[in-house]
């Protein structure tokens, strides 16, 4: 069965429970995890309020420290349940392929995420991060879908 799952965080409500269930997952097969969320690089021009307002260097520090954030509430998850884990971050223009070559690099067998479930125009308009993975990765995705109520 697995034994290393990579669960990647974009700090949303949806990853926080994707994270929650990869966690309770792991413990029931003694599998590590590893956390791992993107860091979008600066642009010169862009439509994050934070690029627009602050330097390259400010923004960096920010953004590091914005994913450090995340990938510690994770590991304060992880520790409280007893499931060995460790957690990676990258900056990357495209963040569906930074998880697939995180993954790899991890050497994780399963790769379990968060889907906002976006259908027709909405999902063709905006992409969806989850598809883009599930197409593309050659390890096996599981995809936590947040139910409705």
């Amino acid at each position: 069965m697995y034994k290393h799952i990579l669960v990647p965080t974009d700090g949303s409500a949806l990853s926080a429970h994707a994270i929650d269930e990869a966690l309770a997952l792991a413990k029931a097969l003694d599998a590590k995890v590893t956390l791992f969320t993107v860091i979008e690089p600066f642009h010169l021009s862009s439509y994050v309020p934070a690029q627009i307002m602050e330097t390259r260097e400010l923004y960096e520090q920010h953004a590091a420290a914005e994913a450090e954030r995340r990938l510690e509430q994770g590991a304060e998850k992880a520790r409280a349940l007893g499931v060995a884990h460790e957690t990676v971050s990258a900056s990357s223009e495209d963040p569906h392929e930074a998880i697939i070559e995180a993954a790899t690099a991890q050497r994780c067998d399963l790769i379990a995420m968060a889907s906002h479930g976006r259908r027709g125009v909405k999902a063709l308009v905006l992409g969806s991060m989850t598809s883009k993975v599930l197409t593309h990765s050659q390890i096996p995705v599981l995809v936590y879908r947040h139910a409705a109520g």
